[in-house]
């Protein structure tokens, strides 16, 4: 029993080295899987959110390559990609935002200040959709097919590398299929 009881702590030093090991030998260690990924996207559930045109599940499904955006006034790395989401709307990207539990009024505040990137855009006050969708955190972004089928899933904020590396890459797969 002694031995035994000996042997356990290398034992569980060398297993948590072959799994730590393993780990790092994805090809993005730092990316989050999505059970999404290939799969048709989850309803639409959102409310109004100000004047804008509201984001409908049909629009999902209606054709062309498209990206819903979750986001917040409240969170900093959605001021920093919002550059790059407005130069994607430019280049007639339809975007689809939705807001994050986020108080309206400071949303529409956010979107008075920086612009808005989003064809169409909702609240997803109490975290239904997100929960639904697998979100993690804001930002995360969606890269969808015509169909509705969910082509990547991209947690955190938009970056100009992130942009040319994943999202452009992903957006020629959407269109592709």
């Amino acid at each position: 029993m002694n031995r035994l009881l000996l042997l356990l702590p290398p034992l569980l030093f060398v297993g948590l080295a072959v799994l730590f090991y393993t780990g790092m030998q994805r090809d993005d260690p730092e990316g989050l899987p999505s059970a999404m990924q290939g799969r048709a996207a989850p309803a639409v559930e959102v409310s109004p959110l100000g004047d804008g045109a509201p984001f409908t599940d049909a629009m999902l499904r209606e054709g062309g390559v498209k990206l819903v955006n979750y986001w917040a006034s409240w969170c900093a790395p959605c001021r920093a990609e919002h550059p790059l989401l407005e130069q994607l709307a430019a280049e007639g990207v339809p975007i689809y935002g939705v807001n994050y539990k986020d108080d309206p009024a400071k949303a529409l505040a956010f979107l008075a200040e920086l612009g808005n990137p989003f064809a169409a855009m909702g609240a997803d006050d109490t975290g239904r959709m997100a929960l639904n969708w697998g979100l993690y955190g804001v930002p995360e972004t969606f890269v969808l097919a015509a169909d509705g089928t969910v082509i990547l899933r991209y947690a955190g904020p938009i970056t100009a590398r992130s942009l040319e590396d994943t999202i452009r890459p992903a957006l020629a797969e959407a269109a592709a299929q």
